[in-house]
């Protein structure tokens, strides 16, 4: 796992480098995202433009927007990628719909927002999805990763105050260049991408007359919220499913201590788990597995099949505890496990073994790690008395202590909340922000530290009961259920709403 990793955010997990109460260290490495499923859906969405979803371009970004200093006007070729399909074009001054790219290969993150390539035909929208800066194939410093990945002096230009002002000048000079000036901009994003697309409109009012913020945890901020709320919710997930598979993962964990400490404990596990013979196995990635296992499940426990993360089926937190309180497997609770995880990481039944210290980065995550040293300091890991996870107290003198070694830099644990609020958030929104959706399921661990309660009649916060991370900007789909049309409905309403208002503003030059 990386120092914070959002799996998107999402991502995202924010985990410790260590559990005291097992005695064991977590490495900071890159979760495991396998490509072949993405490529696969790639492929089933085919179409006319390049890659069945859009045609690929560069803009020449400035590295440093806020210094004069010679190096600032340094230059990197950035990624958008945009789909002119379903445009109404500049004379019509149709919509453009803005994905405000997450920590991670932009093509990736376009997997999870089929609700932009649904509704663009109704809206006559044109498409366009920016790469964050640092990821993908948006690398400043000649495009060469190791450079930009060198150490602090480089990777100092990584923030999100950095791609905002990113993204507002491409969407500026993209409009110019279209001669849509007049075009509304609204922005979506999810998760990191959803705090990205708040913040933007916030920032930056007026480039984009509206955000759709999906799951994305504002508030997830020192001094904010418990560092114990992520893991809490990851519990009631399972816990509300069975009570047995709750006791089952809660004591899963000295079980697997246990059976490492005996004579062929380890020997024994690798056999139950189904280790592929090449891995270096241990008890602290084997836990660590698990932990990516409940945790992703529980986020992306959609009511449809899904391949973000994973090839899942729906609801795979119920099937996990299915799997966990199965007769079949009743006097065996490695085997529980066993069974329980497999429907996480084989699912589509294709995997012989596994390798659980599989550090690769396919979509590109590694820059988490920097954001997670410096501004990201997203308090997650703590673990309380009731938790399916070994209790345990989230430390900030962890991450300092970790975010020094790796990087001997200290982080700003205050700046998210000093540049873009936080504190005392509705009393502060309601006089400063509009036009903006704040989208939560409270299934998502994430929900914690999002805006739950609507502020105005402007900034809309739509919770869902039943709803994991970012559910509502997947592609629909005729096996969704009822509330999860209405959601997308009152979405689609609301931002009807605002171009109606924009056009309306336009003709009367207001």
């Amino acid at each position: 796992m990386a120092i914070g990793s959002p799996i998107h955010f999402t991502i995202i997990l924010f985990s410790l480098f260590s559990v005291p109460a097992l005695g064991y260290t977590f490495a900071p490495t890159i979760p495991r995202f396998p490509s072949s499923a993405i490529r696969a859906d790639l492929k089933q969405r085919s179409g006319s433009t390049q890659n069945g979803l859009y045609r690929t371009k560069f803009f020449t970004q400035t590295l440093d927007h806020f210094s004069f200093n010679p190096q600032s006007y340094q230059t990197f070729q950035q990624r958008y990628l945009i789909n002119d399909t379903y445009w109404g074009g500049a004379k019509k001054n149709a919509p453009i719909f803005v994905y405000t790219g997450n920590e991670g290969n932009i093509e990736w993150f376009t997997q999870n927002t089929g609700f932009m390539f649904d509704n663009a035909p109704s809206f006559q929208a044109l498409l366009v999805f920016i790469e964050h800066r640092f990821y993908g194939k948006s690398i400043p410093f000649g495009g060469n990763k190791t450079v930009a990945y060198a150490n602090s002096s480089t990777l100092g230009y990584l923030s999100s105050t950095q791609a905002l002002a990113d993204y507002a000048t491409l969407i500026i000079d993209l409009k110019k260049n279209l001669s849509a000036t007049d075009s509304p901009v609204v922005v979506f994003g999810g998760s990191y991408g959803g705090m990205l697309a708040a913040w933007f409109r916030l920032k930056y009012p007026h480039v984009a007359i509206g955000a759709l913020a999906s799951s994305a945890p504002i508030l997830h901020f020192m001094n904010l919220v418990s560092p114990d709320i992520f893991l809490t919710i990851v519990t009631q997930d399972f816990r509300k499913e069975s009570e047995n598979c709750y006791k089952v993962l809660k004591g899963s964990w000295k079980l697997i201590g246990d059976t490492a400490m005996k004579p062929g404990g380890l020997k024994l596990l690798r056999k139950a788990f189904r280790v592929c013979k090449n891995d270096d196995f241990g008890e602290g990635s084997l836990i660590g597995w698990l932990r990516t296992a409940w945790i992703y499940a529980a986020m992306t426990d959609y009511p449809t099949p899904s391949n973000f993360l994973s090839p899942l089926p729906a609801y795979p937190v119920k099937k996990i505890c299915e799997a966990i309180d199965s007769s079949v497997r009743k006097n065996n609770t490695l085997d529980k496990l066993y069974a329980a995880a497999n429907v996480y990481y084989n699912y589509s039944g294709t995997a012989s073994c596994f390798n659980l210290d599989d550090d690769s980065d396919p979509h590109d995550l590694g820059g988490w790690q920097w954001q997670a040293c410096t501004e990201m300091i997203m308090p997650v890991g703590g673990s309380n008395k009731e938790s399916i996870f070994p209790e345990y107290d989230w430390s900030y003198q962890d991450r300092v202590d970790a975010c020094s070694f790796f990087y001997n830099v200290t982080p700003r644990p205050h700046w998210i909340t000093t540049e873009f609020g936080g504190h005392a958030i509705e009393r502060v929104l309601k006089r400063s922000a509009s036009n903006i959706i704040f989208f939560n399921g409270l299934k998502d661990p994430w929900s914690g530290g999002g805006v739950l309660k609507s502020i105005s009649k402007t900034l809309v916060a739509i919770v869902a009961k039943e709803g994991a991370h970012h559910v509502d900007l997947r592609y629909s789909s005729k096996e969704d259920p009822k509330w999860l049309k209405d959601v997308r409905k009152q979405e689609l309403n609301i931002i009807t709403s605002w171009i109606s208002q924009y056009y309306r503003d336009l003709n009367s030059n207001y």
